[in-house]
């Protein structure tokens, strides 16, 4: 079941506009979900917020938003307040600048959507503006209000519809010549890149979200459907610890490369 349209608004390039309805990408519904419990009572127990000072709960309306000016010192913001900051990306997303696609880092990646056109009269301008960015291999870059906050947006076009990304905050990634500064630029022996060529080819297969699975996952509701056949859960086995560093690389991507034993 496709999950419920969380936004809806308008994708406008120039004088082309479209409505346009957004969702998740993600989904953590399938997750392994606990609650915590009283051990003695087999009940839950509750989160609450507790006043710091008076140390007595908080009704849900008395709640509010405070940014500190100070030691124990808040500037208060009502909810009328924090919604009256009215932005045009707050229903539309107006692609002022294009990308080529292999030019921005999945680093910058953040959170991805799935953006489709929300109105039959829509989709002819949708469709035009998603086949350009394919023709010309770009991305659409743009900036949308989403939970609450006014972030940049990655527009990638894919099969019928367009991927729409969160990107990081720039003060959220870290330069990478800071790590990657310090590592010795020599090359490697010739005689090895030939074999390590073979070993990534004889691995190498199309994309399948099953290799993206969770096996953490799976013992874990291996575990829950023995308890509940009062069964005792087998014990996974551990994985073993490596042997150290390889003497000699060449020893080594020959070794990998022969035939698996069944």
């Amino acid at each position: 079941m496709a999950p419920r349209t969380f936004w809806k608004g308008y994708l406008k390039l120039s004088l082309v506009t479209c409505p346009v309805a957004m969702m998740p990408a993600r989904s953590e519904s399938e997750k392994v979900r606990f609650h915590t419990l009283n051990r003695k009572t087999g009940n839950r127990i509750q989160s609450r917020y507790i006043d710091a000072v008076t140390g007595k709960p908080v009704a849900d309306e008395d709640e509010v938003k405070g940014y500190p000016k100070g030691d124990d010192d808040y500037v208060v913001l009502e909810d009328d307040e924090l919604d009256s900051v009215s932005l045009e990306s707050t229903r539309t997303i107006d692609i002022q600048t294009f990308a080529p696609r292999s030019s921005v880092g999945w680093v910058w990646y953040d959170a991805p959507h799935y953006l489709v056109p929300d109105s039959k009269v829509g989709e002819e301008a949708f469709s035009v503006i998603r086949e350009a960015m394919k023709r010309t291999k770009t991305v659409g870059i743009s900036r949308v209000v989403l939970y609450r906050r006014e972030r940049a947006v990655l527009l990638d076009a894919r099969d019928n519809g367009i991927v729409l990304w969160t990107l990081r905050y720039g003060d959220e990634v870290r330069p990478e010549k800071d790590y990657f500064a310090g590592i010795k630029a020599s090359d490697p022996d010739e005689d090895l890149l030939p074999l390590m060529d073979k070993l990534i080819t004889t691995r190498t297969k199309d994309w399948s979200p099953d290799l993206a699975q969770d096996p953490v996952q799976a013992e874990l509701l291996a575990i829950i459907k023995a308890k509940q056949k009062g069964r005792k859960p087998a014990k996974a086995a551990k994985p073993q610890p490596s042997e150290g560093n390889v003497v000699s690389i060449m020893d080594a991507l020959k070794k990998s490369l022969e035939p698996r034993r069944s």
